[in-house]
């Protein structure tokens, strides 16, 4: 799908979402669900860095690491990939207050949808990094560069173009997830739709407008990274061409 259909498909969810506002049954609600798509993108957004990081960090240290630092990496991947984010969201809120160590509900959520996400996402980077051709690294040895001058300057850049379209799929699935986190009392745009359905039983309004406002930002999402990646691509290629 072409980045003008997406285009095309928020504008029609932000005119729908606009048109449903001016009829009564749906704006008594449209400002609180809005309140809670802000904190909904704050954790998307911070989980989504989180998720980078650890997943890069995992995958090299799962390469080309020590062997203490690629057991743990490969401990972090195959716990966080082989268990539930919810039970990983519940055990961080609810059992780390056992062992002394108390978070907040906030940093409980961005930790464990980050963590999670970053599992999967060093998964991402290692195939990345692997697909880039043999050549590559035999030219980058024969110049004489060190390991983290080849990942540095030849490999990653290449590698970076592979990783952009997975990524944009695990950060959507990060910002479905979210609605998890109305279950450890952060009020995201599931709770508000949640509460405001318990008090006044307005089911088609209420939903009907979050489905619109997770449309609207997944696609928001999925253009960014179809940008970012179709510049990647540019850039490569004048690289290449250089």
């Amino acid at each position: 799908m072409g980045i003008r259909t997406l285009v095309g498909m928020l504008v029609a969810a932000l005119a729908f979402i606009g048109v449903l506002a001016t009829q009564e049954a749906y704006r008594l609600f449209l400002p609180g669900l809005l309140q809670g798509a802000v904190l909904t993108i704050e954790i998307a957004l911070l989980g989504s860095l989180l998720a980078v990081v650890m997943g890069v960090l995992a995958a090299l240290a799962r390469m080309y690491g020590p062997a203490p630092l690629r057991w743990l990496a490969t401990v972090y991947v195959e716990i966080f990939r082989g268990t539930s984010a919810l039970v990983q969201l519940f055990w961080l809120f609810f059992v780390l207050p056992q062992f002394g160590v108390t978070l907040d509900a906030f940093p409980v959520a961005v930790l464990a949808l980050g963590l999670n996400v970053g599992a999967y996402g060093s998964e991402v980077v290692r195939g990345a990094i692997q697909s880039v051709a043999r050549g590559q690294w035999e030219a980058a040895t024969a110049l004489n560069m060190s390991r983290a001058q080849m990942l540095r300057r030849i490999i990653l850049p290449q590698a970076f173009v592979a990783m952009i379209p997975p990524w944009g799929n695990l950060f959507i699935e990060l910002l479905k997830s979210t609605a998890l986190v109305s279950l450890i009392t952060l009020s995201d745009l599931a709770f508000k739709a949640q509460q405001m359905n318990q008090n006044t039983f307005k089911t088609i309004p209420i939903f009907t407008l979050v489905l619109l406002m997770y449309l609207a930002m997944s696609l928001v999402l999925t253009i960014g990274m179809r940008l970012l990646e179709r510049r990647a691509s540019l850039g490569l290629a004048r690289g290449r061409a250089a």
